[in-house]
């Protein structure tokens, strides 16, 4: 198999795949390292592929709903709440930004959906902290939301719980 048809099975693999695929996982798969597939998902995402990496693993953007975005504040403490009011809600979490002094607009990509997906996420922060606390718990959240509604519940609910940033 060449680079170029590893790359098309790559895409073949993250178009058929319901969840994140790991590099590892592609890596047994193609029987190469996992170097190699990283540098293949950035030849991939070079060319225009829309592959994206959360926290376990690629998988292809995929937006089916609505993509809005809203501004919070709150305590690291906090974040396990915020997250489940927006996918208890039915919207996906697409990511988090900061504003960071020195590197501009700093983007993690989270795509949770589920509360599954919010306590695996807050399970691995507690390796590490969160880029919320690199501005004192300012941040955006971009939103996969099946319809108006549903956004318009998240921003009540996050006022309610005194996360919403207002202006």
């Amino acid at each position: 198999m060449t680079a170029a048809e590893r790359r098309t099975a790559i895409l073949d693999i993250l178009n058929n795949s319901t969840q994140p695929v790991s590099a590892s996982a592609l890596a047994g798969h193609f029987h190469v390292s996992r170097q190699l597939i990283v540098g293949d998902i950035a030849l991939l995402r070079a060319g225009g592929a829309p592959v994206i990496a959360a926290a376990r693993g690629y998988q292809l953007q995929n937006h089916s709903g609505l993509l809005r975005r809203t501004a919070c504040r709150h305590r690291s403490e906090d974040m396990q709440t915020e997250l489940q009011i927006m996918v208890d809600n039915g919207c996906t979490v697409l990511d988090v930004v900061v504003e960071h002094p020195v590197y501009g607009q700093l983007t993690g990509a989270l795509q949770l959906s589920s509360r599954y997906d919010v306590q695996q996420f807050i399970l691995r922060c507690n390796a590490a902290q969160p880029l919320s606390c690199l501005t004192e718990g300012v941040h955006l959240h971009t939103l996969s939301c099946p319809d108006e509604a549903a956004f318009r519940r998240v921003e009540e609910q996050l006022d309610e719980a005194g996360f919403l940033l207002k202006q």
